[in-house]
């Protein structure tokens, strides 16, 4: 057994995590050769592996276990660190946070020809996961280890036909007619009286009796057992067909690799609010990005709930006030709180127009692309007794009363212009006196921002308190990655990495733009990182956060209004091809907002597409295909998006294994950057027949 279910679903025969966790600890101490390279952590770059590597890192921290976590972005940058990890000869033990879990991780092709002390772990939320990681046996079988989340306990129609096409000899095998040959091989031998005294005697009757007689009949026996335990034609095809439809349902995302990491906490009673807050923010990141449905949320929220209450005990009066005005209790206060968000973006470090503004929720409810749209907004704020100047300044400055009175104002006013599903449960943690208390929804944002945009791309942020001047720039000043000390550190590098790239003009310009593109990307990743557990660079990435999402409204209005939306037979497609922010959507993870935030605001407008797929016939959906062009590589990103017509349901992404086929049948050059089967980077000049290739897959999901 490879997989570990989680700790209700262990018994003694079957460990869980807290057991996987002790044998990592163990092969550390018992290793003769202990470094930095003896445990690896390899993490793709999102917010939930992120937060999943910190609370990873702070547990083998306590166990004193030396250790390196290595940010991978995607399956070229993985196939180059698994050679680099070959020459290792003190790694043991390397775990991968979400990814690999689709990869046949035993293969010649990854690891299997690594060392049998090596094992991997995968702790991946990504689905479907590869069979034969769950359930292969043997030696090298066992080294590969999934952190499974109770789903495999419910595989077991899949786990009886993928080892009957393992392990079961095929229907047209030639055993039995190479046990035939072997039968008139050994009639033949038999004519000859020479090879016959050698093996044979005499019986009592005087009769030449050969010695492998009974050895035939026992082996004719045994191959006839074996035919009759042996798979049918019929029987195969039709677990081909149950493990095709395993894989080919799509992809869908179980439970984070957060929390999978505080479960482990619990069962080893490390379990702190800083913990608590990261599996939070690895929970509402696939909540925000249409990755899990509001029912999955629902399960997970009510248990943090209680684990909010648990670790951050109130004042009887404190848990009695139900405003939204959290507040710090004192100057070292760190604690998480319970809170009812609004689907407001940024609203508490935003001015509450611009908040409502940019919600892609309010964008679908009041259309806010159109004159008559904004218009509603105002109306909808004068109703509730907002006035402009006071919408139109800081959240945090607002009149008190206003703040009290906003939740009340909501509920009985926004229904009527269809706003029903405005707040949903979730936490917000203080940070004392250092800063205002943070929703997790908002710090999401901000480390999504930073891991995007943070670097290789100019951004201008806007200066609190500069709006009504900044003739020159603007009201705003360009993105330079936080604090001055890093401002400075960061132009030290640039100036360095200037200069050696003059140094080296000999090397071809496209590995000097990949190496730039992946030193952009790195540091990103460590900026995020430490922003989990800094304050400081967190709050100001809000502002980087605010501008990402200035520019995401100002695309989608653009599209909507030029009407850029063209309906295929079996989706809808949008290529950005010119425009100032052509270079900020080249990047994946912003242009599947953009493609999020077009689901959303035209959910209500649009009819939806039946989908064909196994999983999904019959039910309907919003399936988008979004592109843009990448100027520097001269290649479009694609990014497939199935959204659900009904808001809070998720669908199956089935556009990856629709891009797998098109692009197969069209022969586009292309390639996969990251872990996501549903992101794709072609070239320029074959995204048309791609596209038309497309249409035609497209009856299929």
């Amino acid at each position: 057994m490879v997989f570990l279910p989680p700790p209700h679903l262990a018994s003694a025969s079957r460990p869980a995590y807290a057991e996987a966790y002790g044998n990592i600890l163990v092969a550390h101490r018992r290793s003769p050769l202990t470094s930095a390279s003896s445990v690896i952590i390899l993490v793709a770059p999102d917010v939930d592996a992120l937060c999943a590597a910190k609370m990873l890192a702070e547990l083998l921290k306590q166990d004193d276990v030396m250790h390196r976590i290595i940010p991978v972005s995607g399956l070229a940058d993985l196939e180059r660190m698994k050679d680099e990890l070959a020459t290792y000869a003190e790694l043991h033990t390397l775990i991968l946070l979400n990814m690999g879990a689709i990869l046949d991780l035993s293969s010649e092709n990854w690891f299997g020809e690594f060392g049998m002390k090596l094992t991997v772990h995968i702790i991946d939320s990504n689905r479907p996961q590869n069979l034969a990681n769950m359930f292969a046996g043997g030696e090298n079988g066992e080294r590969f280890i999934v952190w499974d989340d109770g789903e495999a306990e419910n595989m077991g129609e899949e786990r009886k036909a993928w080892e009957a096409l393992t392990y079961e000899p095929e229907p047209d095998s030639d055993e039995d007619s190479e046990l035939d040959d072997e039968d008139g091989m050994r009639s033949n031998e038999g004519d000859d009286p020479d090879d016959d005294e050698e093996f044979s005697e005499r019986g009592p009757s005087g009769k030449r009796r050969s010695l492998g007689d009974g050895d035939r009949s026992q082996e004719k026996r045994r191959k006839l057992d074996d035919q009759s335990t042996r798979l049918s034609r019929e029987q195969r095809e039709t677990h081909h067909k149950l493990i095709a439809k395993y894989y080919g349902s799509g992809s869908w995302y179980g439970q984070s690799a957060s929390a999978t990491m505080y479960i482990l906490a619990t069962v080893l009673e490390r379990v702190d609010c800083d913990l608590l807050w990261l599996a939070i923010l690895g929970l509402t990141f696939q909540y925000t990005t249409a990755r899990i449905s509001r029912d999955s949320y629902d399960k997970y929220h009510s248990i943090y709930y209680d684990e909010v209450f648990r670790l951050n005990p109130l004042p009887p009066d404190v848990a009695a006030n139900v405003t939204d005005a959290i507040t710090a209790m004192s100057p070292d206060d760190l604690s998480v709180r319970a809170a009812e968000e609004l689907r407001f973006m940024l609203f508490r470090h935003w001015t509450l127009y611009d908040a409502m503004y940019h919600s892609s929720y309010v964008a679908g409810k009041l259309g806010i692309w159109k004159e008559r749209g904004r218009k509603r907004l105002t109306g909808l704020l004068a109703k509730m007794g907002f006035s402009i100047p006071q919408t139109q300044q800081p959240y945090a400055h607002m009149d008190l009363d206003l703040k009290h009175q906003l939740r009340a104002k909501l509920d009985s006013i926004a229904p009527e212009y269809g706003l029903v599903e405005l707040t949903y449960p979730s936490f917000a943690r203080c940070f004392g006196y250092r800063a205002s208390p943070l929703g997790a929804a908002d710090a999401v944002e901000a480390v999504s921002a930073l891991l995007d945009v943070a670097g290789g791309i100019r951004m201008e942020v806007e200066v609190e308190g500069a709006r009504h001047g900044g003739e020159w720039f603007g009201g705003g000043r360009l993105w330079e990655g936080g604090r001055n000390g890093e401002e400075k550190r960061e132009k030290r590098i640039e100036v360095g990495s200037r200069q050696k790239d003059g140094d080296d003009d000999v090397d071809a310009d496209v590995d000097g733009e990949e190496r730039k593109e992946r030193t952009w990307w790195v540091k990103n990743f460590w900026a995020a990182y430490d922003a989990l557990s800094d304050i400081v660079p967190l709050r100001d990435a809000l502002s980087l956060a605010m501008s990402l999402h200035r520019a995401i409204i100002r695309q989608g209005t653009s599209i909507i209004d030029k009407q850029d939306i063209r309906t295929m037979r079996s989706h809808r497609v949008v290529v950005l091809s010119q425009g100032p922010d052509l270079a900020l959507f080249a990047h994946p993870g912003v242009l599947a907002r953009l493609g999020l935030w077009l689901v959303d605001a035209l959910r209500d407008r649009l009819p939806g597409t039946k989908i064909g797929g196994l999983q999904g016939r019959g039910k309907k959906s919003l399936p988008f295909v979004v592109a843009c062009l990448n100027e520097r590589t001269q290649t479009y990103v694609v990014v497939g998006i199935m959204g659900a017509l009904d808001f809070g349901d998720v669908r199956r992404n089935e556009f990856g294994l629709a891009f797998i086929e098109a692009k197969q049948r069209c022969n586009a050059r292309s390639r996969h950057s990251t872990f996501d089967a549903s992101v794709l980077e072609i070239e320029q000049e074959d995204l048309k027949l791609f596209l038309e290739t497309l249409c035609e897959v497209g009856e299929g999901y």
